[in-house]
């Protein structure tokens, strides 16, 4: 059996809909459904993955074959769409879960530590997804300068944790969509401040200043091995939840002073639909998961002000007086979103984003 999924509309529940092959529009994805019992088709394959129940085949037409689907055991015309994901008591995690809850998506949560196998292999077994999603991590609590202290865990949970589920996800044929990070890069003489140039995919990660940003940059190198694996590189996430702690915008109204540098950031009410539609479309590889564009914390600050509260104000330091009050430097960057972009058009900039998701709907003063 031959079918072509072939994304024809691009809205925020981003349908896909499957055509015969005779009917559906050039340049699709073409998936290959053979049976082992089955005669083989007759193609030339990108990857495949053998199992005890099928052998999938994935070609990608010329137009998607930077962005490879990866073989999975995973849904078909007759079995749905069953996610299993990591992250339970984290902030994106939980918010993973809400949006399955609404897109009536099946899903569970694995109870397994990550760099246990036998316990994710257990998971597995026991949920029998079709797509595994991991926002499981050590982050640091209050900040990544707990990373600077805690050095062992965070290698125990961001590197070997990330990796043990990738091979266990690649074993059992699954696609993993890893929520990772794109602190791995500042500005510098090629991607100046200011200049609009941001460092794409494929670039080299060039900032190593925390101990948190140097294991995502390690593990991220290493899972580009791995053909199962989607990695998403978020930044300083936002969302319309301005009581949560992990936010961005909760976190620098909170600061006594703020450095002012612009940077790349995600904005989650946005985007994490977006990831739900790629591990649907079982996408690969390496994503700058931003908004296009920069933003400021002084402008994000302004947002706040003229948005929710008149009588906000702030101080701003340099990062000379910001090193004197953290362990780690941090990250400030640019990311290249033209790869997202192209395949989802209707991605807003960062500031029209904040303003749509964010701070119109929390609204407090009037306009």
């Amino acid at each position: 059996m031959q079918i072509m999924c072939v994304p024809i509309q691009y809205t925020h529940s981003y349908p896909l809909y499957m055509y015969p092959r005779n009917l559906a529009p050039e340049n699709p994805i073409l998936l290959s459904f053979t049976t082992e019992k089955s005669q083989k088709q007759k193609y030339t394959t990108n990857s495949e993955v053998k199992t005890n129940r099928k052998t999938q085949r994935f070609i990608t037409s010329s137009v998607s074959a930077s962005y490879m689907g990866f073989p999975t055991n995973g849904a078909g015309a007759n079995k749905p769409f069953k996610f299993l994901l990591y992250g339970k008591t984290g902030w994106i995690g939980g918010l993973l879960g809400d949006l399955c809850r609404a897109q009536g998506i099946e899903f569970s949560y694995g109870s397994g530590r990550l760099e246990n196998r036998a316990s994710l292999e257990a998971d597995i077994a026991a949920a029998k997804p079709t797509h595994v999603l991991n926002a499981a991590g050590v982050t640091g609590r209050p900040n990544v300068d707990w990373c600077e202290s805690h050095k062992v865990e965070t290698i125990r949970a961001n590197v070997v944790g990330t990796l043990t589920l990738a091979d266990v996800c690649r074993e059992n044929g699954l696609l993993l969509v890893n929520f990772a990070t794109g602190c791995i890069f500042e500005y510098d003489k090629d991607h100046p401040l200011g200049s609009g140039i941001g460092f794409k995919e494929e670039d080299t990660p060039n900032f190593i200043g925390s101990f948190y940003s140097k294991t995502k940059a390690m593990v991220e190198d290493l899972l580009r091995n791995y053909d199962n694996v989607c990695t998403l590189r978020v930044r300083m996430p936002i969302s319309s939840d301005l009581s949560n702690p992990r936010n961005f915008i909760t976190k620098i109204t909170r600061y006594d002073k703020v450095v002012d540098i612009p940077n790349s950031m995600t904005i989650l009410d946005e985007l994490l639909p977006i990831s739900i539609e790629m591990a649907k479309r079982n996408l690969t590889g390496i994503w700058n998961f931003t908004n296009p564009g920069v933003v400021s914390h002084n402008e994000v600050l302004q947002m706040y002000k003229d948005y929710i509260d008149p009588n906000f104000s702030w101080k701003n330091f340099d990062l000379e007086e910001q090193a004197k009050v953290i362990v780690a430097p941090r990250s400030n960057n640019e990311l290249d979103t033209t790869k997202l972009k192209n395949v989802f058009p209707e991605l807003l900039s960062i500031k029209e984003s904040l303003v749509k998701y964010v701070f119109q709907p929390n609204r407090k003063v009037n306009a």
